[in-house]
């Protein structure tokens, strides 16, 4: 699904059951498909990417957090040029492959380790086992949550802030011409509804109710300040 938030800036967002994963993946994939066909571009064709997302996305942000949920050992990255990163697959991520079709020369960084100028280029916020709700994922140890990540989004925005001189409109301006990738929802099945021996969450809410409160909760992340900075 892609939702555009005006002046140009784009969330491509997902939630939801084992379905909807396997639909979007197929879409996706024919996307991709699409792209590669296309002419390579020779630049980036927009300024910058931030990503916010689970372990579908996670390219190394869970490496310093104490978690069962990491991938910083064999075989994970076995097929990686960089080796093992942080990265839940043997290789490159989705949105690797779309950094790499959109013109950008390197990959984007895991936001915990990426500060001052590299953060022009954008960021990514994944964290595994991440959810829409706080206590989603808490299973497996720490995590950075949603609501935690569009919060580090907020501290980009004031990091930036200062390459452009505290000037609001020229970095307002620049923002509205990135890309934003949010992919998030399974985990709040996976690690949280399902599980009822550790969260009470089905016992709270109806498979329709359940749904519709994350809706509501991804809603107003989504269209928190942050994120509608170039709204």
């Amino acid at each position: 699904m892609r939702l555009d938030l005006g002046m140009g800036k784009t969330v491509i967002h997902t939630m939801g059951s084992f379905t909807g994963c396997v639909v979007w993946t197929l879409l996706s994939f024919l996307l991709l498909l699409a792209m590669v066909r296309s002419q390579p571009p020779q630049g980036p064709q927009v300024p910058c990417f931030f990503i916010f997302g689970d372990s579908l996305v996670d390219n190394g942000n869970n490496n310093a957090i104490i978690t069962l949920d990491r991938a910083n050992y064999r075989p994970y990255g076995i097929d990686f040029p960089q080796g093992t990163t942080g990265r839940f697959t043997n290789g490159r991520t989705f949105v690797d492959v779309l950094a790499q079709l959109l013109g950008f020369p390197n990959y984007i960084p895991p936001y915990a380790r990426t500060r001052g100028r590299a953060l022009l280029m954008g960021a990514n916020y994944a964290s595994g086992a991440a959810g829409i709700r706080d206590e989603t994922g808490n299973n497996l140890g720490g995590h950075m949550s949603m609501n935690q990540q569009v919060e580090n989004f907020g501290r980009t925005i004031q990091e930036l802030s200062r390459y452009f001189r505290v000037d609001e409109r020229a970095l307002d301006s620049y923002l509205s011409k990135c890309i934003f990738y949010s992919g998030m929802g399974s985990n709040d099945y996976l690690n949280n509804y399902f599980m009822t021996d550790y969260y009470s969450t089905r016992s709270q809410y109806t498979p329709k109710s359940y749904a519709a409160s994350l809706l509501r909760d991804y809603s107003h992340q989504l269209s928190v300040p942050h994120f509608l900075y170039g709204g």
